[in-house]
């Protein structure tokens, strides 16, 4: 009976030890990004973000985008270079775990501008972004969610 038990549990452990999904694979399979999802498919990123990285998404989620003003999403969508800005401003360089998130002023996205990271009062904001959820890990990079959609500073969308 204990040899079943000590097979059981290594089998257990084999099965919970499955490997990660890339960002992409993860960010469909929560269910809840889903317009992050057809934005970054309409800016052609899908296969950047699949790509080895490491990268670091603060991903909004629908709620997220849902907020935004009427209109600014549609436009986005079709402007895809507009939205590309938009999108890589929310991908980090590296993977960058949230213990090292908090011990940041800022970040340099791939956009090319930095987002400013501050904690107050046990809340992690990037730009005027609380994140939500943090450390999701895939197998190529880690996910941040986050429940605004935030936005390059040049210009006004």
């Amino acid at each position: 009976m204990k040899q079943l038990l000590s097979v059981l549990a290594l089998c257990v452990c084999f099965v919970s030890a499955a490997p990660a999904a890339d960002i992409v694979e993860t960010a469909v399979s929560a269910g809840s990004f889903q317009t992050l999802v057809k934005a970054v498919q309409a800016a052609g990123l899908v296969e950047t973000l699949k790509g080895p990285g490491p990268f670091t998404v603060f991903a909004p989620t629908d709620e997220a985008f849902a907020k935004l003003p009427p209109g600014t999403l549609d436009s986005l969508l079709a402007n895809p270079e507009q939205l590309k800005k938009v999108l890589t401003y929310h991908v980090v360089a590296g993977k960058v775990m949230a213990s090292d998130v908090v011990k940041l002023k800022e970040a340099k996205t791939v956009q090319g501008s930095a987002a400013k990271i501050k904690v107050s009062g046990g809340q992690v904001m990037i730009d005027n972004a609380r994140v939500v959820k943090t450390d999701i890990v895939c197998d190529n990079g880690v996910i941040h969610v986050i429940d605004t959609v935030i936005l390059p500073k040049e210009k006004k969308y």
